[in-house]
């Protein structure tokens, strides 16, 4: 077999072999999201996400802020050092935002005495609720039926869920560009 024809069968098995590994983790992974609870109403993308309601950590039930603007909704824990680590990117991002902007809020998944204690040590200006993490808390009727955190979501002016994003940020920067790429493809719209 000449050398030409042998090193193109290797690069070829070798990018068969690769796309079977690629499809195979994609389906592995879909096997892993475990479904919703029964009953429980999963929003999907482009659905209103209405109503956004939330405890507040002195335990005061209410609509979350910002209704009629766009709203950053980032789900977190102090017992999750992702989400620890983000907490500073966030605040900063809505300093950055102004009475008018983006509307940041801030769902600790714990009880709210530990979310308390942890925003002593780490205080933050934007507005902070509070629920237990649960399979059937409102990250996953957000669509975070993984029950991973951090998990941020981009409500717009209409109460649609546009937008969900499944890590921490690693800067401001990218919360700008991912809020603003999803604010783009929205007034396209």
């Amino acid at each position: 077999m000449k050398p030409a024809l042998q090193w193109t069968l290797i690069v070829a098995f070798a990018l068969a072999s690769a796309a079977v590994g690629i499809w195979l983790r994609g389906a592995f992974d879909e096997a892993r999201v475990p479904p919703p609870p029964p009953g429980l109403k999963v929003v999907a993308l482009g659905e209103s996400a209405e109503p956004l309601l939330g405890t507040t950590l002195d335990g005061v039930n209410q609509p979350l802020p910002g209704e009629g603007r766009w709203r950053l909704i980032n789900f977190w824990a102090s017992w999750c050092p992702p989400c620890v680590k983000e907490m500073p990117l966030l605040d900063a991002y809505h300093h950055a935002q102004g009475a008018d902007g983006v509307q940041v809020i801030g769902i600790a998944l714990e009880d709210a005495a530990d979310a308390a204690a942890f925003l002593d040590r780490v205080p933050v200006d934007f507005p902070i609720f509070a629920e237990p993490n649960s399979r059937t808390d409102s990250s996953v009727r957000l669509g975070n039926t993984r029950g991973v955190l951090p998990y941020t979501v981009l409500i717009d002016p209409q109460g649609r869920l546009v937008a969900q994003h499944l890590r921490p940020f690693p800067d401001v920067e990218a919360i700008e560009a991912w809020v603003g790429e999803r604010k783009t493809s929205a007034a396209k719209e």
